[in-house]
C-alpha cells in the first residue's frame, strides 16, 4: 500500500477564466478524487496585482482580517473598497485594483484613501500590490488622498488625471500624512518600465486603458513635467528608475515621497502566505497559470513557486491552459519538472475558458493517477 503524499497546490489565476482561489480548489478536488488519502494544502498565489487580496484571504485564513473603507472615485462619488489587516493588526495589504482598478474606472485617489485607512488603524507596515490600475496619473490621486496638492503657475490646485500634469508647476507636500515617514512600505510589483519615454507608463500601458496615440503623447509629456517637479520638490530623480512607471506611474510617487522599497510581487505574496515553510514538507508541488510561454519566465507566480521548491529538489508540475511560444524552454531552464496543458480535446478558446474548472479537475486527476502508477513501479 502506498504511503500518503503531502501535496502543495500553489497556482496563479487562469486570467479571464478562474481566479487563483478557484484554480487551487479545482486542482485539489481533482487530485483528492483519485488519491483521497493524500494531504493536500491549497495556497492560492498571485503576483501582487489584481486578485492578490482574494488569494491572501484564503491562504491566510484567520490570520488575516478583511476590512473596508469608503473611498472616492473621480466624480467624487463614494465607493467601498477592501484592504487586509495582517499580523495581529501590525501590518496591512492594500491592493490597488480594489480602489483604483479597471473595474472601478477610478483615479488613484482611492488607493491613497485605503492607505490612510490602514494608517488610521495603527499599522506599522503596509504592502501595496500594484496592477490592474485604470489610470495614468503618476500616483497623484493617491498622494492627494494622503494630503498632497498639485499646483499650477497661479497656485491653483490642478484637477484629477494625468493630462492635467502638463500645467504642473509645484508639488505641495506640507500636509502629506506624516505617518508615511514612520510606517514600513513595500511595493509589490514586477514592472520594470520607467515613468516616461518609449517604454514609459503612458506608452506601454496607456493603450490598454483606452488612450489613442495622441493621448499617449500628451500623457507622456505631462508625466515628464511631473518627473521634473518631483525632482524639484524632493531632490530625487525617480523618473528613470526601473519600475517607476508601474500602475500608471504610482511607483514614482511612492519612491519620491516615501521610503518605500520595491520587491517582486511573487516574493512578497510567497512570504506573506508562508509558502517556503509549506514546501518544506511537500512531496509534490502543483502550480499553474493560464498560458505557459516565454513570459512565464519573467516574474510569474509559477516560476516563483518553482524557484522556492528548487533547492529542496521537490518535483513541481505546472498545469496550464495553453502552451505558447517559448514554453519548450521552461522544463529545461527552470525548476519546473513538468509543464502540462489541461485541454484534453479540441476546444475553442471560449469553450476552454468556460470549462476551465472541469478541465483542471480532470487534469489533476490524470496527474494523480500517473503519480500513483510511478509509485507502484518504483523499487521498494
Amino acid at each position: 500500500m502506498q504511503a500518503p503524499l503531502t501535496v502543495v497546490v500553489a497556482p496563479d489565476s487562469f486570467g479571464g477564466a478562474l481566479d487563483s482561489v478557484g484554480v487551487a480548489r479545482a486542482i485539489a478536488d481533482g487530485w483528492t478524487r483519485v488519491r483521497p488519502g493524500d494531504a493536500v494544502t491549497r495556497i492560492p498565489m498571485a503576483d501582487g496585482g489584481e486578485g492578490t487580496l482574494a488569494a491572501l484571504v484564503v491562504a491566510l485564513g484567520d490570520a488575516a482580517e478583511l476590512r473596508s473603507a469608503s473611498v472616492t472615485d473621480p466624480l467624487d462619488r463614494p465607493v467601498r473598497a477592501e484592504w487586509l489587516r495582517l499580523d495581529g493588526g501590525r501590518g496591512a495589504f492594500v491592493e490597488m485594483a480594489t480602489a483604483s482598478g479597471l473595474a472601478r474606472l477610478a483615479s488613484t485617489r482611492g488607493t491613497g484613501e485605503l492607505i490612510r485607512a490602514a494608517l488610521d488603524d495603527g499599522v506599522e507596515s503596509i504592502t501595496i500590490g500594484l496592477g490592474g490600475s485604470a489610470t495614468t496619473d503618476g500616483g497623484t490621486g493617491m498622494l492627494r488622498g494622503l494630503g498632497a496638492r498639485f499646483l499650477d503657475a497661479g497656485g491653483n490646485a490642478l484637477p484629477e488625471g494625468g493630462a492635467a500634469l502638463a500645467r504642473l508647476v509645484r508639488i505641495d507636500v506640507s500636509n502629506l500624512d506624516a505617518r508615511l515617514g514612520a510606517v514600513k512600505l513595500v511595493i509589490a510589483s514586477d514592472v520594470t518600465n520607467p515613468l516616461c519615454g518609449p517604454r514609459g507608463a503612458a506608452a506601454t500601458y496607456g493603450p490598454q486603458k483606452g488612450a489613442d496615440p495622441g493621448a499617449v503623447e500628451e500623457l507622456d509629456a505631462a508625466l515628464a513635467i511631473y518627473g521634473r517637479a518631483i525632482e524639484a520638490a524632493t531632490g530625487r530623480l525617480v523618473a528613470d528608475i526601473p519600475g517607476a512607471g508601474a500602475a500608471g506611474g504610482t511607483t514614482a510617487a511612492l519612491l519620491a515621497f516615501t521610503s518605500a522599497a520595491v520587491m517582486p510581487g511573487v516574493e512578497v505574496v510567497a512570504d506573506l502566505v508562508g509558502l517556503a515553510a509549506a514546501l518544506e514538507a511537500a512531496d509534490l508541488v502543483i502550480t499553474g497559470e493560464g498560458r505557459a510561454d516565454e513570459q512565464t519566465l519573467h516574474g510569474k507566480a509559477a516560476i516563483g513557486v518553482a524557484m522556492l521548491a528548487g533547492p529542496r529538489r521537490t518535483p513541481v508540475v505546472m498545469l496550464c491552459g495553453a502552451l505558447g511560444f517559448g514554453a519548450e524552454v521552461l522544463e529545461a531552464t527552470t525548476s519546473l519538472t513538468l509543464v502540462q496543458p489541461i485541454v484534453d480535446r479540441p476546444l475553442s478558446l471560449a469553450d476552454a475558458m468556460a470549462d476551465t474548472e472541469q478541465l483542471l479537475q480532470a487534469a489533476a486527476g490524470r496527474l494523480a493517477r500517473s503519480i500513483g502508477i510511478g509509485l507502484e513501479l518504483a523499487p521498494p
